[in-house]
């Protein structure tokens, strides 16, 4: 048996992306995975990627911004699995692409409400149930544009840098209750997300990828493979860590 066998693993935003290549490194690391997404058919079709590889799992349609939504997440958890190992609250929405004088409120209240307040409301509900463990770890999704700015992306970069706020006080505050939290802070990855966000410009796309030193962007797996290295014992004497994974974004 590994560390990760018959664990329970959670992965907000886990129907595309990072969160589904998450999940699959779960799986693949002998975990039980609950999928939680907005989107049912890509959150169903996640949990029967993750069945036909040989895991359990379950997805439950889950609106991060909504406090009775997650606290629904948690219930559905336990009285399917009852316990929760590792939570990686990965759910969130890309920038607007506009000057401050352009942004509006609701762009704010959504973009904030779902980077920021939603993984607010998954440690909130989660922390409880580790606390009765005696055991947890939580990785939190920010962004490296959380650690260095990103001009006209005023609303996203406040949202992740506050993940990282959020992330370090509440480490300090469970530091010595055997409750581990990171995050990890991402440069430009290959998903979904990112097409969207470039609208499917070839040209912006190369320019996007440039702006790492390393000359592309980064692979979803690349990202997950972090994600388990923080929720493994490999990393059992690091809390309050914004891991930058980023080709060199951020250092140049």
């Amino acid at each position: 048996m590994n560390e990760f066998d018959n664990k329970v693993a959670l992965v907000t935003g886990g129907s595309s992306g990072i969160g589904r290549a998450t999940a699959l490194a779960f799986i693949q690391k002998g975990a039980k995975v609950v999928i939680a997404s907005r989107r049912v058919e890509e959150g169903e079709k996640t949990v029967k990627l993750l069945k036909e590889s040989g895991g359990e799992a379950i997805f439950i349609q889950t609106d991060v911004t909504k406090a009775t939504d997650v606290e629904n997440l948690i219930d559905q958890t336990m009285a399917t699995y009852g316990r929760l190992d590792y939570a990686f609250n990965n759910a969130g929405v890309e920038g607007t692409g506009l000057s401050i004088l352009e942004q509006t409120e609701a762009q704010w209240d959504n973009i904030v409400d779902t980077n920021l307040k939603g993984i607010w409301l998954c440690c909130k509900y989660q922390i409880p149930q580790m606390l009765k463990q005696n055991k947890g770890i939580i990785v939190n999704s920010a962004s490296a544009f959380g650690v260095v700015a990103y001009g006209n992306y005023c609303i996203y970069c406040a949202s992740k840098s506050g993940v990282i706020g959020l992330t370090q006080s509440l480490a300090l505050e469970y530091a010595q209750k055997n409750i581990r939290i990171n995050a990890i802070c991402p440069g430009a990855t290959e998903t979904e997300m990112i097409e969207r966000f470039l609208k499917g410009n070839e040209e912006a796309k190369a320019q996007f990828a440039a702006l790492h030193p390393m000359g592309r962007m980064g692979k979803p797996k690349e990202i997950a493979d972090a994600v388990i290295w923080l929720c493994s014992e490999n990393s059992s004497f690091i809390t309050g860590h914004p891991l930058v994974i980023d080709g060199g974004l951020t250092v140049q």
